[in-house]
């Protein structure tokens, strides 16, 4: 192999025919000047910022309203998301098969593919399925499998490790999944990929969020979401660092002035004074004309603020920080590694609204991942860190006794063309030379607190490769149809929580065809 130049994998990659990036303060020097932020509070709170100290109770007449979501819809109270969920967008082009997630012929993820098929997936001879290993680990299965978390890895998957790396052993015994073999374009953000919307058209939802994603965009990711699926009502709040979580609750500094009962009184009184305005027939004496609806939704909006106050004052519960499951001696990340990681900081802070309740699911992108043409270790390194941070979420999860169905997709995939990259971080594997969406796939991982989720056929596999390494675009309708790779996914999330009967009365234009047929893409039972 050529010598190389040792780079930063994680550092910007410039390009010499390209003009180098601005800065922010050179865009504003220009007159550009832009900013985001998001407050998940109403009226007046929305002039205010400062937290409360204490927990305050809402009048039970108010109380009444708050709990009947058809007199004020605007609030989200006692909403309860039996599976949380969380999905990772590798946004370059991934690899996922044979050298992380094992993907077999039509018997399975253990029907092994030809040498050659695997030398494509970047492993040589020596470290193919089915071969012994010189040194086993002590998870792996002794032939180059390891089957430690349910669903089927190369025994040295840089997503493995790094999952192991964050995650307890007793975590793992609860973990299961599933591996979807599925065609996509490669390097675009134009997949329509993400299954945010659709999860949220499923049931999931948060007390604050329905949806969050780590990018501003319409999906919250890389990658788009099917059309079908799109709701504006919905789109997902950006959370990508800790202030982000900390700044979505601005219940005002009048809980700072008068403490937390008298401004929930505050609140009160002002609704109650609007609705006694509201309640004037005659537009000369009425403070606002408006029709029933406009009134009803004015009157809610005073409500909610006086919700938000009373159940969110303690703004210390938002602090990704202070949470010793995350970060510190006792947290699944070093303060050190934490704080030097924003990749660490970004999953902390999604996971943290995801599974505490207060947002119904969330999206983690992470770039770069369109690791071809260079070393083999570019590629192992980053995937490595995507495995710490998705072994995050499933130890979370673990530690919150809460379950959680966690989903890892790119655009697109990659391919090897023999040559070995012996270097340390290389491992003797294949360098990845090339585009190839042909060898793609996706998978999910369930965590379940009550035992390993249960599989209702025999396989953890939908669809499957040709002997040659390529998917069989005949083995599941996701496997050459994006569009339907997501239907597949949240039928898949439906099924967990036992409500896969429903999937037709809520996706009632889908792709997945008869009863019958979407029975043999459900992978697992129920968890709930």
């Amino acid at each position: 192999m050529a010598t190389r130049k040792k780079r930063n994998y994680f550092a910007p990659q410039r390009h010499p025919d390209h003009p180098r990036p601005i800065t922010r303060r050179q865009l504003i020097s220009q007159g550009f000047m832009t900013g985001a932020a998001t407050v998940a509070g109403g009226g007046v709170f929305s002039l205010f910022a400062n937290p409360r100290a204490a927990m305050a109770a809402l009048s039970p007449d108010l109380q009444a309203i708050i709990d009947n979501p058809a007199l004020c819809p605007l609030i989200k109270s006692n909403v309860f998301n039996p599976v949380p969920f969380i999905c990772f967008d590798l946004a370059g082009g991934a690899n996922m098969a044979g050298s992380n997630v094992l993907v077999g012929r039509q018997g399975g993820q253990m029907d092994f593919l030809t040498t050659a098929g695997y030398s494509k997936l970047g492993l040589p001879g020596d470290v193919v399925p089915g071969v012994p290993e010189a040194a086993p680990t002590a998870t792996s299965n002794g032939d180059n499998t390891d089957t430690s978390l349910g669903l089927a890895f190369h025994a040295d998957s840089a997503f493995l490790r790094g999952m192991q790396g964050s995650m307890s052993p007793a975590t793992a015994l609860n973990v299961n999944g599933a591996v979807i073999p599925a065609r996509s374009e490669n390097d675009t953000g134009n997949n329509p990929h993400n299954p945010l919307y659709g999860i949220a058209q499923a049931g999931a939802d948060g007390e604050l969020l329905t949806l969050i994603g780590s990018r501003a965009s319409d999906s919250g990711g890389n990658s788009m979401a099917p059309t079908m699926m799109l709701n504006p009502e919905l789109r997902p709040t950006k959370v990508d660092r800790p202030t982000d979580v900390n700044g979505l609750v601005d219940t005002g500094q009048l809980v700072g002035i008068l403490g937390q009962d008298d401004a929930v009184a505050v609140m009160e009184s002002i609704y109650r004074l609007s609705d006694a305005k509201m309640g004037v027939v005659d537009p000369k004496l009425a403070t606002i004309s408006a029709d029933d609806v406009l009134r009803d939704l004015v009157r809610c909006g005073y409500l909610k603020s006086a919700d938000v106050a009373d159940r969110f004052g303690d703004q210390t519960e938002f602090d990704v920080t202070a949470d010793q499951n995350i970060v510190g001696p006792g947290g699944i990340f070093s303060t050190a590694e934490f704080n030097g990681d924003g990749e660490f900081r970004k999953t902390a802070s999604v996971m943290k609204l995801v599974m505490n309740g207060y947002a119904g699911a969330g999206c983690i992108t992470m770039g770069g991942y369109d690791y071809h043409g260079g070393a083999r270790a570019e590629g192992e390194v980053k995937d490595f860190r995507a495995g710490r941070c998705m072994g995050a979420c499933l130890e979370y999860a673990a530690r919150l006794n809460t379950p959680l169905m966690m989903y890892v997709f790119s655009d697109g995939s990659l391919s090897s063309n023999g040559v070995i990259d012996n270097s340390n971080e290389g491992r003797g594997k294949g360098e990845w030379t090339s585009d190839n969406q042909s060898t793609a796939a996706s998978f999910f991982l369930v965590y379940n607190p009550g035992g390993p989720a249960q599989l209702r056929g025999p396989s953890n596999q939908i669809g499957w490769f040709r002997p040659d390494a390529s998917v069989e675009t005949a083995g599941s309708p996701a496997a050459n149809n994006v569009n339907l790779l997501v239907e597949t996914l949240v039928l898949n999330y439906m099924a967990l929580r036992g409500e896969e009967n429903l999937f037709e009365d809520r996706f009632p234009n889908h792709g997945l065809g008869s009863a019958t047929l979407r029975d043999s893409l459900t992978v697992f039972q129920n968890i709930v």
